[in-house]
């Protein structure tokens, strides 16, 4: 094998781990094919159905996407059928809706305490601060604020994302080379202040859903802090639970 791994750990996790590593380190880029079952377990000195196990465990947490007859590719944000792991809010009719991403403002600042802890960088660092709305068939949606560390996003400027025309994490994967893996989300309601009001065509006062977010890469390693108010007067967020 490549490298030592803790003896505790089965080996098809071990395997994973190595393939993660690949993956981490832009050996297979996202939306490209990894090598086949069997050049892998060559590769790794290790059976055919060890390297199946451990990509059917990448395939559950959607690190790749295994598509019949053609093998097994990285999975990215480009893929229509990642959107919606992202975002939860469907209308109320049920019908899934586009949407669509309104910057409003991107700014660089430095980490105050709460930034840095979120994001795991020293108080004082740079970092970058988006501010946009989410529209559904025309109307503002959600408001969101999003906290990036500066030096993992050097570039992004509001043109940027007025230009990009794909979803904000597919711009984050395509450009900066950054994929969201996975994220963790706090939700509670709140009431509207003036500010958030007037985005989002609403009264003040009137009830929102507050939905706080970090998203991190691989690693586990936070390079996303959002804070979003979403009007929940048309749509819902909608969780599958398993």
């Amino acid at each position: 094998m490549a490298q030592e791994s803790p003896t505790f750990s089965p080996l098809y996790r071990q395997i994973k781990t190595l393939i993660v590593q690949g993956l981490e380190n832009g050996e297979w880029r996202p939306g490209e094919a990894i090598p086949s079952e069997s050049d892998l377990a060559v590769r790794f000195n290790v059976s055919q159905g060890t390297v199946r196990k451990a990509i059917d465990e990448m395939a559950a947490e959607n690190l790749v996407v295994r598509r019949q007859g053609k093998g097994t590719y990285v999975a990215t944000h480009s893929d229509p059928r990642a959107f919606f792991r992202f975002l939860r809010l469907v209308p109320l009719s049920g019908e899934v809706e586009p949407s669509i991403s309104v910057p409003l403002e991107c700014w660089r600042a430095k980490a105050g305490p709460e930034a840095a802890k979120t994001l795991q960088i020293n108080i004082g660092e740079p970092i970058i601060i988006v501010r946009r709305l989410l529209q559904f068939s025309g109307k503002p949606v959600v408001v969101d604020e999003i906290y990036l560390p500066g030096d993992v996003f050097t570039g992004l400027t509001l043109d940027v994302l007025k230009d990009y025309q794909g979803s904000l994490y597919s711009l984050f994967e395509s450009r900066f080379g950054v994929r969201m893996i996975h994220a963790e989300e706090r939700i509670r309601a709140v009431a509207a202040d003036r500010v958030s009001a007037d985005l989002l065509g609403v009264a003040e006062g009137a009830p929102l859903l507050s939905v706080e977010r970090v998203s991190l890469t691989y690693g586990d390693k936070p390079v996303e802090w959002r804070r979003g108010l979403y009007c929940t007067a048309e749509h819902c967020y909608l969780n599958e639970l398993s």
